[in-house]
């Protein structure tokens, strides 16, 4: 059997997008349990609110492929992932909020996972460079907006900072990689790191894009 053979490759994908989803089911699940600590939600709260942000976008790509039953609901990785991080961050939420921004790193970090992670699995699926590359942006986005929906917050997607744009040049670099017939574990990794690095970038430096002007009401 050598390296190209198909059946290799795609074992070796599936495991790629399995590894990348558990990881970035990791990375969401913290994100949507430390902001539910900051709201003051339960136990349980806290880890209906992890499972939330953790799934929906995993599950929202499924559904739109044809992968169904979604991975997230069939295999118990997902929701043992997704409740351990929350019991990490109800038990140990004092040494999370150390970080800088914990909630918009590691949301930043899921982003980069699962916009990389859709992408590949859209390809795998049969669909366009270009639709896969808009899948994986929903990937990514999808779990930080369930999220935000849930705490009564305006989801940071449609926000003024990069957030889908860095999910889509992830994305994009995931599907160019596979145009140009690039190995999928160095598009995966180049295209988690653009992503990764837009997000934090705009989060530093205040990068946005233009907004929706406000006019004021003429004097009555």
């Amino acid at each position: 059997m050598t390296p190209f053979d198909p059946a290799t490759a795609k074992e070796v994908q599936d495991t790629l997008v399995l590894v990348l989803d558990l990881c970035g089911t990791f990375a969401f699940a913290l994100s949507g349990a430390t902001a539910g600590m900051r709201r003051g939600l339960d136990v349980f709260g806290v880890l209906v609110l992890s499972f939330a942000a953790s799934s929906f976008g995993g599950i929202g790509r499924d559904v739109l492929i044809g992968a169904t039953p979604p991975a997230a609901l069939v295999d118990w990785r997902y929701l043992a992932v997704s409740l351990a991080a929350g019991l990490i961050v109800f038990f140990w939420s004092s040494t999370i909020e150390k970080l800088s921004n914990p909630v918009r790193l590691l949301d930043a970090v899921g982003l980069a996972f699962f916009a990389v992670s859709g992408t590949e699995k859209a390809l795998t699926f049969g669909l366009s460079p270009v639709m896969a590359a808009l899948l994986g942006m929903l990937t990514g986005i999808g779990g930080g907006m369930v999220r935000d929906v849930l705490l009564a917050d305006v989801p940071a997607v449609l926000k003024s900072d990069l957030y889908a744009v860095a999910a889509l040049a992830g994305a994009a670099v995931v599907a160019g990689g596979r145009m140009l017939h690039v190995p999928a574990v160095v598009t995966a990794i180049c295209g988690g790191a653009i992503c990764f690095g837009l997000r934090m970038m705009a989060i530093r430096w205040g990068w946005h894009l233009p907004t929706a002007r406000r006019d004021r009401a003429p004097p009555g």
